[in-house]
């Protein structure tokens, strides 16, 4: 932990460096007329090139330089730098569910005189994402949802007749567990995986549809309720998978793509960027694979997991204006939008350039990704559950991480979220 800790502060030296820092100025060239705004986010810089460069077309005397963070450590870097008032940033990616905590400790500029446009442009759920305390905060780039990938050659030789593609068919959790028991038993490495392992926005659907809620209550959202029977259930369920062998432990989360795309397991969890290596996969004859909606407990409801990144302003940017153009160009602007995704294959939050998203994605690659584009966006306006927009959601997301971990690796979940539910109290209570 300590040389972690030391590493992300090499790297909050560096990224201030590389940035301007607040120690010479805002950071910014403005030479010539220009302006030059500082964006930071964790993807490659590759990603967002084709927006910066539309942008730059569009707005000739604003310059976008971007630098990448690693996901892993974005959070630590952008807390650090924010907190110290650093002008060095004009705009960064904002997770979602991180977007109250933000807000509440001055890290983001209020845009709700913008809310309407937001409005009239986003996919509903995706404004709902970037406002807290009836404010907006943040303008939704990218949304989310995820499948259930099967392979159909594993299904096959155990027997099982694979899940339908339409939501009225939608398998439950105990059918997928049943299934992939039978594919572990008949040759299959694994059973099930899930695209990102252990965190919070995977799982979260797990206890929403046992009807146990998010994990926080109270009317602050600072209360800890992860001990009702249906969180230790659905735990239960999780914990169960691994000790069976149906999910891998010690397997990290950025292998669970690829074992899918090598053939290994039955089932993956995932979202629509995983396509990519997919379709690659049974171009090669190495997977033959087909989707359906996203699984639920046996007389539960339906929950699936949504939310992504919207884009926010430092408010100790001195080029406010500069930076809500560019936000307003790359969330409200269809075009602008669309090229935010033109390098990764994410969904737009913006309802235009989503409608475009969603028939490329039902060609991207047919027939197994027919319907796709229909799928999501049913799941998107009926089915989603936000992650919790708490002011102490960094100090769960953490606190949860590690619970889960350790219900995966063999802890008994009903003491493991009492211990959690204690951890997370304590924390909060430092917040009031």
């Amino acid at each position: 932990m300590r040389l972690r800790a030391l590493a992300v502060a090499v790297l909050a030296v560096a990224l201030t460096a590389a940035c301007g820092g607040s120690g010479s100025g805002n950071g910014n060239s403005n030479s010539g007329g220009n302006t030059t705004l500082n964006f930071v986010g964790p993807e490659v810089p590759a990603t967002f090139q084709p927006v910066i460069a539309a942008f730059e077309k569009d707005h000739p005397t604003i310059k976008v330089k971007y630098t990448s963070v690693p996901f892993d450590q974005l959070n630590s870097v952008l807390q650090q730098r924010l907190g110290a008032k650093d002008a060095g940033i004009d705009v960064y990616t904002v997770d979602q569910s991180r977007v109250a905590s933000y807000a509440a400790r001055g890290f983001l500029v209020d845009l709700t005189e913008h809310a309407q446009d937001v409005k009239d442009s986003a996919l509903p759920p995706q404004y709902d994402a970037s406002t807290w305390n009836d404010k907006l905060w943040g303008m939704p780039i990218w949304t989310s949802e995820q499948y259930l990938f099967y392979n159909k050659a594993l299904l096959a030789k155990a027997g099982v007749t694979p899940p339908k593609s339409t939501e009225k068919d939608r398998w439950t959790w105990e059918q997928v567990t049943d299934a992939a028991k039978k594919a572990k038993q008949t040759g299959a490495t694994w059973g099930l995986l899930f695209d990102q392992t252990d965190r919070y926005y995977q799982l979260q659907p797990l206890p929403e549809s046992k009807g146990a809620g998010n994990g926080i209550q109270g009317d602050d959202l600072l209360q800890p309720d992860l001990t009702n029977d249906g969180w230790v259930s659905a735990m239960t369920w999780y914990g169960g998978l691994f000790k069976d062998g149906i999910s891998p432990r010690g397997v990290d989360t950025a292998q669970m793509n690829p074992l899918f795309a090598a053939g290994k397991a039955a089932f993956f969890v995932g979202g629509p960027w995983a396509l990519t290596a997919f379709k690659q996969a049974r171009k090669e004859k190495k997977l033959d694979y087909g989707i359906a909606p996203h699984p639920y407990f046996d007389g539960g409801k339906v929950a699936t997991p949504t939310d992504s990144w919207s884009w926010g302003i430092n408010p100790a940017s001195k080029n406010q204006q500069a930076a809500l153009e560019f936000l307003r160009f790359a969330s409200v602007n269809a075009k602008g939008n669309e090229a935010t995704i033109a390098k990764v294959f994410i969904a737009p939050a913006n309802k235009t350039a989503f409608d475009n998203y969603a028939k490329q994605l039902d060609a991207f690659d047919p027939p197994v990704t027919d319907g796709a584009g229909a799928l999501m966006l049913y799941e998107l306006n009926n089915t989603v559950v936000h992650r919790p927009r708490s002011v102490g959601y960094v100090q769960f997301e953490d606190i949860m991480l590690k619970a889960f971990a350790d219900i995966r690796n063999g802890a008994d979940p009903k003491p493991r979220l009492e211990t959690a539910s204690t951890e997370l109290q304590a924390a909060w209570d430092r917040l009031k």
